[in-house]
């Protein structure tokens, strides 16, 4: 029986549309954060629906939504009609904010992520962060906003063990598949000395060979946990060692990894080569765990 692994989340998920805001707590805000966040630099694709080759404004914030279970409306116009108006000065993180960039009503949509900050796919930079009140563009295009739900500040109430959404979220034994597929290394040996790991695991050949290439050395028990996620921290050690990256330059500082942070010299390693930008707020997210989406996004930047 395949091992589960688990992580607390709000026990209130519903799927829900409507005019109305729905009275239940559809999620928390970090977890509406993170998720769209998740998608940061996912490339700008009109009538776009597919992550890996590009989405439009509407299709991202339905996608993003969607993952936490709650339905929108495919079009940005169309998700104008749901929820409830809310006027700028009462923005809360988690709602829907639209403009008209068109010159013919609304015509892009965001997602709010507090201190005047929303989210969005843009036809010139992908998915990325800008401001609301941005007096160059954003400001003078903004049209109103619309709260589908309300997001909980803390992770508070009934609380209930799920399974982590692999979905999602990259598992270490999809990263070594991945790697080892990616770099052509030899699978064939399938006698891996990770003791988590038998001759019969499909993750057995990719483990193996990138150890001994040195990319992946195992926990203090020596397991490789290829079940378990992994971070953005140690996914930047992974992907420095396994493609041999050198500092090109100057790198971007992240607030949340200091010099002394052990992943330092990795994620400057990383942004050197503009294979991050981080999370579009100044910092890295070195403790979030990789979703798939950012995992395609690092593995595209470094094989073009």
């Amino acid at each position: 029986m395949k091992k589960k692994w688990l992580l607390p989340i709000f026990a209130s998920f519903a799927l829900f549309t409507g005019m109305g805001i729905n009275d239940a707590k559809a999620a928390t805000i970090t977890d509406l954060s993170n998720t769209a966040k998740s998608y940061i630099g996912i490339p700008y694709k009109y009538g776009g629906t597919d992550i890996k080759t590009g989405v439009d404004c509407s299709a991202y914030t339905q996608l993003v939504f969607a993952k936490l279970g709650i339905s929108l409306e495919r079009t940005s116009k169309a998700q104008y009609q749901q929820g409830s108006s809310i006027s700028k000065d009462h923005l809360q993180t988690g709602d829907l904010v639209f403009f008209n960039t068109s010159g013919d009503g609304v015509s892009h949509v965001g997602i709010y992520i507090g201190d005047s900050n929303f989210i969005s796919a843009t036809t010139s930079s992908g998915v990325k962060i800008d401001k609301i009140n941005d007096p160059y563009y954003w400001g003078s295009r903004y049209i109103g906003a619309k709260r589908i739900a309300s997001f909980s500040e803390n992770e508070i109430g009934e609380v209930k063990n799920a399974e982590i959404d692999f979905s999602l979220y990259a598992s270490r034994g999809e990263v070594a598949l991945r790697l080892a597929e990616i770099l052509h290394l030899d699978t064939s040996d399938t006698n891996s000395s990770f003791p988590d790991i038998k001759p019969s695991s499909k993750y057995a050949g990719a483990a193996g060979a990138l150890k001994k290439i040195g990319v992946f050395t195992g926990d203090e028990n020596g397991k490789f946990n290829p079940s378990s996620t992994i971070t953005r921290g140690q996914l930047s050690k992974v992907l420095v060692e396994a493609f041999k990256l050198k500092q090109q330059g100057n790198a971007q500082e992240f607030a949340d990894v200091l010099s002394t942070h052990w992943a330092s010299n990795y994620v400057a390693v990383l942004s050197s080569n503009k294979i991050t930008v981080g999370k579009g707020d100044g910092t890295f997210g070195v403790n979030d765990n990789v979703t798939l989406v950012q995992l395609d996004t690092f593995i595209q930047r470094l094989t073009k």
